[in-house]
């Protein structure tokens, strides 16, 4: 099957981890991939290697039909069969270069919450025009149709998100030894970018520090995840905290980095502190690396996993919920390890990139038959 996916950029995040993952495993399920992405970023070298054809162009223009047109070309030259888009920008752009063309089958992620008006408005007429919406959620589809009155009940299916364990095999480097951070501290450790947007909550986390570090006076934490412009005071309120109750030495803010696996090796609990998510990939990475989970109770969490089957689970925005679970994880290493046996390997079966991308071909298939 010969299938075109677009991003806007190759930056790092969420997303595009996800679509690296797919492109590097994609031949194994049949799938010929072209990516086009409409500008560079920080992952560009690791598409190039991940053995597909890359095409890099450029946007402009909020809607640039003359990108639109060089993706028809492409389309065209290609004999692609089905287009994917990202979010509703890429989408749009799909949809003009695919009008007309009676073999194309067009696809629109839905990857998490709708930002602005502008896509919302654009999601709202791309919806019933693309021949499938790929939901990475339950929960997800659940909360377009009731906070953004999307219509998403028509051509519509849920297909998780999934890591690559080859992804996650760590290099050997030791973050605790670039730290200073004993072997037998205890490590909490959250990956997560600060956003403008109400997604990521760093900040209860940051607010239970202070009672966990009383409690396990060893212990250290990792924030890890770059800064979006505007997301600055965030971030500074997290420090904030820490300075004011003398338990900076022991925060570690690293921004972004390229050594997410050997971050994840080393860490006692990855905890996902959330407002609002779709399904994000930081968690089947935490699986099936074997680190215990600790997430609040937003419902892609819950979905995640299986209603705290596979997780510690806490109420979103209770920093004392949130300090008591972690002391009580972190006293208690037969309790990690038999949460994080039972969470990988309920992980490779459901959230690894195999098995995302078998549900996936499978998908693209029916679509292609349709």
């Amino acid at each position: 099957m010969k299938i075109l996916h677009l991003l806007d950029s190759m930056g790092r995040g969420g997303t595009e981890t996800q679509v690296l993952d797919v492109c590097r495993n994609a031949a194994r399920f049949g799938l010929d991939i072209t990516l086009v992405a409409a500008s560079g970023g920080v992952l560009e070298p690791d598409f190039r290697e991940s053995g597909v054809e890359v095409i890099r162009l450029e946007r402009k223009l909020p809607v640039d039909l003359y990108l639109a047109s060089q993706l028809r070309r492409i389309i065209r030259e290609r004999r692609i069969e089905i287009a994917r888009g990202y979010q509703a920008v890429e989408g749009l752009h799909l949809y003009l270069a695919t009008r007309g063309l009676k073999n194309v089958r067009t696809a629109l992620s839905h990857e998490g919450f709708v930002a602005d008006k502008k896509n919302r408005v654009t999601l709202k007429f791309l919806i019933p025009r693309v021949d499938s919406n790929i939901y990475v959620s339950e929960s997800l589809r659940k909360w377009l149709k009731q906070k953004d009155k999307l219509n998403t009940d028509i051509k519509q299916t849920v297909i998780f998100n999934g890591a690559d364990p080859e992804r996650l095999r760590g290099s050997g480097r030791s973050i605790r030894r670039e730290l200073g951070i004993g072997a037998d501290a205890p490590l909490i450790g959250m990956i997560a970018n600060f956003y403008r947007d109400p997604r990521k909550d760093h900040f209860t986390l940051a607010r239970s520090l202070p009672e966990v570090m009383t409690a396990l006076p060893e212990a250290h934490c990792i924030f890890a995840g770059g800064i979006q412009d505007g997301a600055e005071d965030k971030m500074a309120e997290c420090l904030d905290i820490c300075l004011k109750n003398g338990i900076e030495q022991r925060v570690h803010f690293l921004g972004t980095r390229g050594d997410i696996p050997d971050i994840l090796s080393e860490l006692d609990v990855f905890v996902l502190s959330s407002l609002q998510e779709g399904m994000p990939v930081a968690i089947s990475e935490a699986m099936l690396v074997g680190v215990p989970l600790v997430l609040s109770d937003i419902e892609p969490h819950l979905e995640a996993s299986q209603n705290g089957k596979y997780a510690s689970v806490f109420p979103t925005g209770d920093a004392d919920a949130l300090s008591s679970e972690l002391i009580r994880l972190l006293s208690d290493k037969n309790v990690r390890n038999e949460m994080s046996v039972r969470a990988k390997a309920f992980a490779q079966e459901n959230m690894s990139i195999d098995s995302h991308l078998r549900q996936l071909a499978a998908h693209y298939r029916s679509m292609i038959d349709a």
